[in-house]
């Protein structure tokens, strides 16, 4: 019986590519290994010559991207990306088109977002778009907490001026974390794994949901109970259910279980409105996909209504704020907003681009904060599994996007 044809068009980094690959293979997947974000090109070939085939070009360049997928009229039924490559109309209809060996039939994210895929487009076209919520939980909450200290302290112009030979002293002492109140808007995983540090820290957390069962729950009366209440889905995303992420990498592996999620802390107290967080907040951190509902969720308007001295954390998505007006509001002294860390962007990649540049209160990071090794590595084999178990026709508990 011939192998199902996957195309890795952005491989796990480093070590993880030879787990990644060995998870894929030992599922009994043809893998197509692109090589232009690969570091060491040469060893992967060296290593993995006569087990996998090899491919080299820009993922990012749509025309590139489909002529790859494609080559040869074999095709692939499946590709795999971790860093958000777009995946839209005209490649999903060059993908799946008649003729092919071997047509498109999913699309596996190794994270959470989908808003890199259209989705629609997908549906039309009769591929299934499967992800990994959930896997950079804990890495994506710890990295919005460094933010949340690194503002509150002003660590980084303290660290300029030392670098400069200055001796700078504090002018105004800062609040202690515990004299702060946390706005989480969209308290899914990610939300209530910082809920649960923040509040370790002695910080009072609250939450706006855009699903008004998710703040009003029972289960978020106590830590007790949201540790037992299946770790609750992201906000505005299905709940998963993934593979165990050790099982070894040479076997194939069944449908995949439910894995067990991070533990979360005590239930970020929910408000009535989004006004009612962002008016009450010392600190708002975003943690919601990017949806049509979500874009442009916080805008001039909304940034207006945020306290005095207030701070502005993006770990999500960026086209979910309005970065012109929030560039506006931190050059303006007598703006509320102080500050603000963004870690992602309305433009990426090789078109990163931002109105935000040059401001000393904009803490900016090249969308990173979900890339530990551990957040990556379960991605990347949550994702093998997902992808396997649905050309296998195993869809039973796999997580599945739709639009």
């Amino acid at each position: 019986m011939e192998r199902s044809r996957v195309l890795l068009v952005d491989a796990a980094p480093g070590a993880l590519l030879g787990r990644e690959l060995e998870r894929l293979l030992g599922h009994g997947l043809a893998v197509t290994l692109n090589l232009r974000r690969v570091a060491d090109g040469a060893g992967a070939r060296a290593d993995w010559g006569g087990r996998v085939d090899f491919t080299d070009f820009d993922p990012f360049d749509e025309a590139a991207l489909l002529a790859e997928t494609v080559r040869d009229g074999l095709g692939h039924h499946a590709v795999k990306s971790r860093a958000g490559v777009p995946l839209r109309a005209a490649f999903l209809a060059g993908a799946t088109r008649p003729g092919l060996a071997h047509p498109l039939r999913v699309i596996g994210r190794a994270g959470a977002g989908t808003d890199h895929v259209e989705l629609a487009a997908a549906a039309r076209h009769g591929v299934t778009v499967t992800h990994t919520p959930g896997s950079n939980a804990d890495a994506v909450a710890e990295f919005a907490l460094a933010q949340l200290l690194a503002l509150t302290r002003g660590l980084r112009s303290y660290d300029e001026a030392a670098h400069r030979g200055e001796w700078r002293a504090a002018t105004a002492p800062p609040e202690e974390l515990s004299e702060l109140t946390l706005g989480i808007v969209g308290p899914g995983r990610i939300g209530r794994a910082l809920a649960g540090r923040a509040s370790a820290l002695g910080m009072e957390v609250q939450a706006f949901s855009r699903r008004p069962a998710v703040a009003s729950a029972p289960a978020l009366a106590s830590a007790r109970d949201l540790t037992s209440a299946s770790a609750s889905a992201p906000d505005l995303t299905p709940a998963p259910a993934s593979a165990p992420d050790l099982a070894p990498a040479s076997t194939p592996q069944p449908t995949p279980t439910p894995a067990p999620a991070s533990a979360p802390g005590p239930a970020p107290r929910p408000n009535r409105s989004l006004p009612d967080l962002l008016a009450t907040s010392d600190v708002v951190s975003l943690h919601l996909p990017l949806t049509p509902e979500t874009r442009g969720l916080i805008g001039r308007a909304e940034l207006a209504l945020m306290r005095p001295g207030a701070i502005l954390l993006n770990t999500a998505r960026g086209g979910i704020v309005d970065e012109q007006a929030l560039a506006d509001a931190l050059r303006d002294p007598a703006h509320p907003l102080a500050a603000a860390a963004v870690d992602t962007f309305e433009h990426e990649h090789a078109a990163f681009a931002s109105p935000l540049f040059g401001l000393p209160n904009a803490l900016l990071t090249p969308h990173v904060a979900g890339m530990t090794r551990t957040a990556m590595a379960t991605a990347a084999l949550r994702c093998a599994d997902h992808i396997a178990a649905l050309l296998a026709g195993r869809p039973e508990g796999i997580p599945v996007v739709t639009a």
